[in-house]
């Protein structure tokens, strides 16, 4: 085996940098006088720019304009200050190579053992409802070179990019300099930094300024949308969803106890701006895993597809029942969600459970008596919240107030992302349907199959829902062909598929499956049509004197 590299012998040799000369520049003054105190304190020389050097100044202690450094005057309304070879070649400088320090000993240039640099403010002035000329004027130039410089050549330099270090960084100073460990460490987080500056400058080009360029367009005259159409070019013209680079930022908010399985690590990551199951508030229990979340996010996408109140009930991500309430209904919320259970008891045990109003009272009292993983809703009520929180096992999670689920979905592949559109209904209003066999349904069964239509997108690919009065009674999920599901639903229903109606996720390839449901005596069936073999079915339906309708549009959820 060989042995050390070179770079890691040298590593090793420059552990702890004594700090004799630093670099400021920022934006946040957050902890800068302080800052600044420390290191004149020690007899840290402290080069600096613009108003950065002036609160340092205006501190008291000595500071060096960067102007003195580069022999050059800011310029371009503070647009050029520190890109110059005597900032950067000081940063840049590997002090492990005898042939760099001749260089700089020859060019005349002083190296810098630190350099703290924060950005502009671009993200709060998008936040501010800036015009786009202002949000352009906070794209850092400099800011991000000086951060990465001193990154790269963290075995030389500390680079600090949060205030939230100074007091790490003002300890190592005066304990002798920084050591290899933090260098590494703040690197990491520069790195971080600056990645992040550059996806929220690229999510703003893409998801808004087109836009915001066309509405300020009169004020700001036709010259300039004609500049930026020439940088954008055909990518925004074209008005695709994917871009050409899919950039994506997450901070990591937790380290789950372990991942799908025990041996599995995990942790979650929580997306800028969603407001989503990640953001959901724990009030009560034990940490969430990984499959709470997963399980959570499937019965909050279940619950949160109906505008009525609707409780989805969860198991290994399909749902064990789904069902709606009337708000006319006494204590809506109490009812759906003892309907939802009452479609497969058994499997609801140790269940994950959904609601999209506020948990009442009446809803924890059955909640209570039976053994729940996780409870996620909009809020409880305090008497509810009380008694739920009495039980130790159960999780309650409260959403964001304006919860939504993302216009787009990932899906991890090896090597790569698959990304496409959420799912959404188009056809949700059963007098947009195609009636395929039978008579028109009657009110009522109409509505069933509008309920069974939207419950069934929940379930697991292949899918079959049976439904009654607003409520699941019979799923059969993700079977690797639709007779299977359809034994299942059945099977689930027991004699409550008598009367029921149907739903499929997708055609019925042949009418076997179908057959299998009428002959349990449902009444109705919807499905999206599109088969070869559609006038077979129609054929099976029409025999049975059941009412079918066609959506033309498929659910598919894998």
């Amino acid at each position: 085996m060989s042995g050390p590299t070179n770079a890691q012998s040298l590593y090793r040799d420059r552990d702890v940098v004594p700090v004799r000369r630093a670099l400021i520049s920022v934006s946040d003054k957050t902890g800068l006088v302080e800052l600044a105190a420390a290191l004149a304190a020690t007899g840290v020389e402290i080069v600096s720019t613009g108003s950065t050097a002036a609160t340092i100044r205006a501190a008291g202690h000595d500071v060096t304009d960067v102007s003195s450094v580069t022999g050059f005057p800011e310029s371009l309304d503070g647009r050029v200050k520190t890109l110059h070879p005597g900032v950067h070649a000081g940063i840049l400088a590997d002090l492990r190579l005898e042939s760099h320090e001749a260089q700089l000993a020859d060019l005349g240039i002083a190296v810098f053992e630190l350099v703290v640099v924060n950005l502009y403010p671009f993200v709060e002035t998008v936040e501010s409802g800036a015009s786009p000329a202002d949000v352009i004027e906070q794209i850092d130039i400099g800011g991000p070179a000086l951060v990465r410089a001193a990154a790269k050549n963290h075995a030389n330099v500390a680079i600090v990019v949060d205030p939230d270090n100074y007091d790490e960084i003002i300890a190592a100073v005066a304990a002798g300099g920084t050591a290899l460990k933090l260098r590494q460490k703040l690197a990491s987080l520069a790195f971080e930094h600056t990645a992040g500056y550059d996806l929220s400058v690229s999510a703003w080009f893409t998801e808004n300024v087109y836009d915001q360029w066309q509405d300020d367009s009169a004020a700001q005259g036709e010259e300039i949308l004609e500049e930026f159409d020439a940088v954008i070019g055909d990518a925004l013209d074209a008005e695709m969803p994917f871009p050409d680079t899919l950039l994506i930022e997450a901070t990591r908010s937790a380290v789950l106890r372990y991942g799908e399985n025990s041996h599995q690590a995990a942790a979650l990551y929580v997306g800028d701006g969603g407001q989503g199951i990640a953001q959901a508030v724990q009030r009560h229990g034990k940490e969430m895993s990984y499959n709470n979340y997963v399980d959570a996010d499937a019965a909050v996408r279940a619950a949160f597809d109906f505008a009525e109140p609707a409780v989805a009930i969860i198991k290994h991500a399909n749902p064990c029942g789904i069902a709606v309430a009337s708000p006319k209904t006494p204590d809506s919320i109490a009812s759906a969600h003892k309907r939802a259970h009452d479609c497969d008891p058994i499997s609801a045990f140790g269940g994950v459970i959904a609601a999209n109003r506020t948990v009442t009272l009446a809803m924890a009292e059955t909640v209570s008596q039976i053994f729940t993983e996780v409870l996620v809703a909009p809020g409880f009520e305090p008497a509810a919240f009380e008694l739920l929180s009495a039980k130790k096992n159960i999780r309650l999670l409260e959403l964001p107030a304006d919860y939504q689920r993302s216009s787009l979905e990932l899906r991890q592949i090896s090597g790569g992302l698959l990304v496409q559109e959420t799912d959404s209904f188009e056809n949700l209003d059963s007098g947009t349907w195609t009636l395929a066999a039978g008579d028109e349904a009657d009110a009522a069964t109409r509505a069933d199959l509008e309920f069974a239509w939207k419950a069934c997108r929940s379930v697991k690919s292949n899918a079959i829902l049976l439904a009654r009065g607003g409520a699941s009674v019979g799923v059969g999920m993700g079977q690797v062909n639709r007779v299977d599901s359809c034994h299942l639903a059945v099977l689930r229903a027991g004699d409550r598929a008598a009367g029921s109606v149907a739903a499929s996720d997708a055609f019925f390839p042949f009418a076997d499956g179908l057959q299998v449901l009428l002959e349990a005596g449902v009444t109705a069936v919807v499905q999206p049509g599109g088969s070869v073999r559609d006038e077979e079915v129609i054929a099976a339906a029409t025999a049975a004197g059941v009412s079918m309708y066609f959506t033309g549009e498929r659910h598919f959820f894998h």
